[in-house]
C-alpha cells in the first residue's frame, strides 16, 4: 500500500437552466433504466469501471449490500449502450428531500475519448431534474478520470467546496 494525497471536489447545480447540455451525434446510442435496479449490474459496473480509479469503498460488498443500497427511495440505475454494447452508467440517489446525487458515473475505458461522457452526464442531470429535484450534486476526486472534473464544470456544475485527505492505495 502507498499513501497518496487526494483532493475531493464537491459540486452542485441549483437550477435546470444551469445545465449546458452536450449531445453525441453518434448513432446507436440508447439509455436504459435498470428497473428494478440490478445489484449484480451495479456491482459489475462499479468494479469494472471503478477499478482503474481506485473505487474501493464498495468493492467487497455482497449482492445483498448492493441491493439494499439500490432499494433506497430515489435510487435509479441507468445504462448507456452503444449498438447494444454497455458503454457506461450512472447511479442517481436521493440523499435528502428534493436533492438528487449522481452517486456513481463512469464509462468503460474502451468508450472513453469518444464524446460520450458529456452526453451521459447531460442525461444524468436531466433525469435528476425530471424527478422534481431542487438541487443536483456530485463529487469527484483527483483519482478519477482526468476528464471528470472538466466535464462536470462544462455541464454547468459549480464547485461548492474541496477537501484533501490521504488515502492508502494498493500497489
Amino acid at each position: 500500500m502507498s499513501a497518496v494525497e487526494v483532493t475531493i471536489t464537491y459540486l452542485e447545480m441549483e437550477h435546470p437552466a444551469m445545465l449546458r447540455p452536450k449531445r453525441s451525434a453518434r448513432a446507436g446510442l440508447t439509455l436504459e433504466r435498470s428497473d428494478p435496479p440490478s445489484a449484480e449490474l451495479a456491482a459489475r459496473f462499479y468494479c469494472d469501471i471503478g477499478n482503474e480509479f481506485y473505487w474501493t469503498d464498495r468493492a467487497s460488498w455482497s449482492t445483498q449490500q448492493w441491493q439494499d443500497a439500490l432499494d433506497r427511495p430515489g435510487a435509479e440505475l441507468w445504462v448507456l449502450k452503444v449498438d447494444d454494447d454497455e458503454a457506461g452508467f450512472f447511479l442517481l440517489t436521493q440523499p435528502a428531500p428534493r436533492t438528487r446525487e449522481i452517486e456513481y458515473f463512469g464509462l468503460f475505458s474502451w468508450h472513453a475519448g469518444q464524446g460520450l461522457g458529456g452526453h451521459l452526464l447531460t442525461c444524468a442531470v436531466e433525469r435528476a431534474w425530471d424527478t422534481g429535484a431542487d438541487r443536483v450534486i456530485v463529487n469527484t476526486c483527483t483519482l478519477d478520470h482526468p476528464g471528470a472534473l472538466p466535464n462536470y464544470l462544462a455541464r454547468g456544475f459549480e464547485v461548492v467546496r474541496t477537501r484533501t485527505e490521504w488515502r492508502e492505495l494498493p500497489e
